[in-house]
C-alpha cells in the first residue's frame, strides 16, 4: 500500500509537469513507473476484492456461479461470434468467387464456341470475316455484356479482330501459353478476365482470345447481388500491404472503374519505410453497400485473396478483395432456395434464441434462490456461535427448511442445549469442589497437627486420601499425666459419607477421651450421646476399670458402637483400634473393633501381632459384650506399626502389597525417625501402585519405645 501510494505520488507529479507543459518529453523510467503502478493497484484490488468482497460466503457462491455458468456462456457466445463472424466471411467470398468463376464458364464457352464457328467456317473456305458468327451475334444483342470485351482470332500467325474496346494492338497470347486457359490474369495495373481456346483447321491452329476487363461494372453486374466488392493491386507487386489509416483515395481512370490508393501525406512515418511500402495502390469495387433492416443488420467486412495470373510470364500469384455486406443479405443468399419460407426459419432461430436466453435467467434464478438458502443458514450459524460467544447460551436458530443444512442448524439447537447443561453441571461441580475443598480442610484440621510425645515413647501419623476428602481415622489422646491413646480406624466406603462418618467417630472419641466411669461419663459426654452410658451399664456390657475409675478400650468400643448404630443409618459401620499408653508401667492396653490387627516390631527384629476379637462398631446394637481387652509391654527399640488395608492391599503384576512386605521396610528402616520412616512406607506404596490411581485411602500410625 505504502509503495503505491509513493508510485501515485511520483505519476501525479510528473504528469501534472507535463500537462502544464514544463516538461516536454517523457523519460523511459516514467512508463516504468506507470507499470509498476498498475501491477500495484491490480494486486491491491485483488486483495481487497478478496478480503472484502469475497469474505461473504453468498458473494463467494455467487463468483463462482459466474466463473461457472456465466463465462462459460460469454465463451460460447464469444466463440458463436467468432465462428459466424468467419462463417460469414468464408460464405461471402464464397460468393463473389463463385459468381466470378461463373461469369469466366461463361466466358469460357462463349469463347468455345466462336472458336468452333469460325473453325468451321475456316475448314469450308468462308472468308475469315466477322460475319456470319451466331455467338458474335448474340453478343451484339447484349450489349451490357460485351461493351469492353474484346475477341481477337489469331490463324497464321495474323490477328482476326472479331469484337474490340480499345483503339490499341490485337490481343495476343503470350508465348508460355501452349493450351487453353481460363481465369482472371493481371496485365499492367489492371484485371481482365481471359479466356483462350485452340482449334486445329488443317495443318494450321486457330487461337482465340476473349477477353473483358474486371471493372465497376462487371464487379457490380456479377458479385453486387453479394454487396460492395472491392479489389486491390499493387502497381508493379502484387504482396499488397494496407495499413489502416495511412492511405487515402485519389480520383483516377473513373472510366475504367478504377481506383488508385496512395499513402497518406498526413500521416508521416515514424521510421523509413520501404519502397514497396511507399508505392501507390488501385482499388477497383463495384456493388454498393447493403442497406440496414433494422438495428441489429450492421456492415460487416469480409477479406480474401483471388488467385490471378500474370499475363506477362504466366506467374500465379493473389490479388486481395474485400466484400462489405450485411447479415441480412447473406441470409437472403443462404437461404435462397427456401422462398418465402426463410423468414420462418428466421423466425425459429430467433424462438430458440429467445428460449435459451429465458432458461439461462431461469437458471440464474434458481442458482441465486439456492444460494440465498445455503448463505442464509450459513449466516444463521454465524449468527449463533458470536451468540454463544457473547454468553447467550438460550439462543436457538429458527429452522424454516429441511434440507441438510437444516439438520446443521438443528445440530447446532441441539448442542448449544448440551453446552448449556454441560455448563450448568460444570458450576454444579465447581460448587461442589469449592464444597469438598472445604471439606477438607475442616477434615485436616481433625487429624492432629501436633503429635504429643512422652518421655518414654514418640508418635507419628500420615494419612493419604484416595479423593480429597479421607474415610480413615487415626488420633493422639492425651489421658493424663504420662499416659497416651492411640486410635486408628477406617469407615465403610470413600468420599464424603465417609468423612462425615470419620467426623462424627471423631468427635465421639474425643468425648470418650477422659474414659470416665459410667455414673460421671453421662456429665463429659453431654450433647454428643446422652444417656449411652446409662443404657450401656443397664446392659452389663461395658467393665470399668476399678482401680482408677477409667474406661477401658474395650468399654469405650461399646459406647462407641451404640452411639454409631443409633446416629447413622443402618449401612454404615467403622473398623477401629483403641489403645491406651501408660509410661509408667510401659504397657500398652488395646482393643480391637473389626481393624487390621497392628504390629510391633522388637530390636532383635522379632514381630508381635496385636490380635484381640471385636465386631465392627455400628453395625450390631448388642454387639459391645464381644470387646475385649490385651496388654502388652513395650520395651525400648519396640515400632508400634498401626496401619488401614489401603497399605496391604494394593495390587500390581506381582500381587498384594501385603503385610510381610510392609514390615520389611519398616525393619530396613528402623533407625530412621519416624517421619522419615513414614514417608518410606508410603513412597513404596505409590511405587508398588505405579502409574494406576490409588485405590483406597492410606493410613499409617507408628510409635516408638525409647
Amino acid at each position: 500500500m505504502r509503495a503505491a501510494l509513493y508510485l501515485a505520488a511520483v505519476a501525479v507529479v510528473f504528469w501534472t509537469l507535463y500537462a502544464a507543459g514544463i516538461i516536454t518529453r517523457v523519460p523511459a523510467w516514467v512508463n516504468l513507473v506507470d507499470f509498476a503502478l498498475l501491477v500495484l493497484v491490480s494486486v491491491l484490488a485483488l486483495r481487497w476484492f478478496r478480503r472484502v468482497v469475497l469474505w461473504r460466503l453468498r458473494n463467494r457462491l455467487l463468483v463462482t456461479y459466474v466463473f461457472i455458468g456465466a463465462v462459460p456462456v460469454l465463451l460460447v457466445l464469444t466463440m458463436a461470434l467468432i465462428a459466424g463472424y468467419i462463417f460469414g466471411g468464408q460464405f461471402a467470398t464464397f460468393l463473389v468467387t463463385s459468381d466470378l468463376q461463373a461469369q469466366l464458364k461463361s466466358l469460357e464457352a462463349s469463347n468455345r464456341t466462336i472458336t468452333s464457328q469460325l473453325a468451321a467456317n475456316l475448314g469450308r473456305g468462308m472468308a475469315t470475316s466477322k460475319d456470319g458468327l451466331p455467338e458474335l451475334d448474340d453478343l451484339a444483342r447484349t450489349p451490357e455484356r460485351s461493351r469492353r470485351m474484346e475477341v481477337v482470332a489469331w490463324f497464321r500467325g495474323r490477328p482476326m479482330v472479331l469484337r474490340t474496346a480499345t483503339s490499341g494492338a490485337p490481343l495476343a497470347p503470350p508465348a508460355w501459353l501452349k493450351q487453353r486457359f481460363s481465369g482472371v490474369v493481371r496485365e499492367g495495373d489492371l484485371l481482365f478476365l481471359r479466356a483462350v481456346s485452340a482449334s486445329q483447321v488443317g495443318n494450321e491452329t486457330l487461337t482465340v482470345v476473349s477477353s473483358t476487363p474486371l471493372d465497376t461494372d462487371l464487379i457490380s453486374r456479377v458479385a453486387g447481388s453479394t454487396g460492395e466488392t472491392t479489389f486491390y493491386l499493387s502497381r508493379g507487386n502484387l504482396n499488397l500491404r494496407l495499413s489502416p489509416g495511412s492511405i487515402e483515395v485519389s480520383e483516377q481512370a473513373p472510366q475504367r472503374g478504377l481506383v488508385v490508393v496512395q499513402p497518406s501525406s498526413q500521416d508521416p512515418p515514424s521510421s523509413p519505410q520501404p519502397a514497396a511500402a511507399q508505392q501507390s495502390y488501385l482499388a477497383i469495387s463495384g456493388g454498393r453497400a447493403p442497406v440496414p433492416v433494422n438495428l441489429w443488420d450492421r456492415d460487416v467486412s469480409f477479406a480474401a485473396i483471388f488467385p490471378v495470373t500474370s499475363w506477362e510470364n504466366g506467374e500465379a500469384s493473389g490479388v486481395p478483395f474485400a466484400v462489405r455486406t450485411s447479415p441480412s443479405l447473406l441470409y437472403g443468399r443462404l437461404f435462397a432456395s427456401l422462398g418465402e419460407f426463410a423468414s420462418i426459419a428466421l423466425v425459429i432461430l430467433g424462438v430458440f434464441a429467445v428460449l435459451f436466453v429465458i432458461i439461462d435467467l431461469v437458471a440464474l434464478v434458481v442458482g441465486i434462490g439456492l444460494t440465498r438458502t445455503i448463505t442464509r443458514s450459513v449466516a444463521n450459524l454465524y449468527a449463533a456461535t458470536q451468540a454463544i460467544d457473547r454468553g447467550e447460551r438460550r439462543h436457538r436458530i429458527q429452522v424454516r427448511s429441511r434440507d441438510q443444512l437444516a439438520e446443521l442448524e438443528t445440530s447446532f439447537n441441539t448442542m448449544t442445549g448440551s453446552l448449556e447443561r454441560l455448563i450448568a453441571g460444570q458450576k454444579e461441580k465447581e460448587r461442589l469442589q469449592n464444597e469438598l475443598a472445604i471439606a477438607q480442610e475442616v477434615q485436616a484440621q481433625l487429624f492432629p497437627r501436633e503429635f504429643a510425645q512422652l518421655a518414654t515413647l514418640e508418635v507419628h501419623g500420615a494419612c493419604r486420601p484416595a479423593r480429597i476428602v479421607s474415610g480413615d481415622y487415626f488420633d493422639f489422646l492425651k489421658l493424663g499425666p504420662g499416659r497416651l491413646g492411640i486410635a486408628v480406624g477406617d469407615i465403610s466406603g470413600k468420599g464424603i459419607s465417609a468423612a462425615l462418618l470419620m467426623a462424627t467417630l471423631h468427635s465421639a472419641v474425643r468425648a470418650y477421651e477422659f474414659g470416665l466411669v459410667p455414673e460421671v461419663a453421662p456429665a463429659v459426654v453431654g450433647a454428643y450421646a446422652p444417656g449411652i452410658i446409662a443404657r450401656a451399664q443397664m446392659s452389663g456390657a461395658i467393665a470399668v476399670a476399678s482401680s482408677n475409675g477409667k474406661l477401658s478400650p474395650a468399654g469405650m468400643l461399646a459406647l462407641l458402637n451404640r452411639h454409631l448404630y443409633h446416629s447413622t443409618s443402618p449401612e454404615k459401620y467403622a473398623t477401629l483400634f483403641l489403645s491406651m499408653y501408660d509410661e509408667e508401667s510401659r504397657t500398652l492396653t488395646y482393643g480391637n473393633a473389626g481393624h487390621l490387627p497392628p504390629m510391633v516390631l522388637g530390636l532383635d527384629g522379632s514381630v508381635r501381632r496385636l490380635d484381640t476379637d471385636g465386631m465392627v462398631i455400628g453395625l450390631f446394637e448388642g454387639s459391645g459384650s464381644g470387646y475385649e481387652d490385651r496388654s502388652i509391654q513395650l520395651r525400648p527399640g519396640d515400632i508400634f506399626v498401626a496401619f488401614s488395608d489401603g497399605i496391604i492391599e494394593p495390587e500390581n503384576e506381582f500381587g498384594e502389597f501385603g503385610e510381610q512386605r510392609l514390615m520389611e521396610i519398616v525393619r530396613d528402616h528402623s533407625q530412621l525417625p519416624l517421619p522419615a520412616l513414614s514417608e518410606a512406607v508410603l513412597d513404596a506404596v505409590r511405587d508398588w501402585i505405579g502409574p494406576a490411581e490409588q485405590p483406597d485411602d492410606v493410613t499409617l500410625v507408628l510409635a516408638r519405645a525409647r
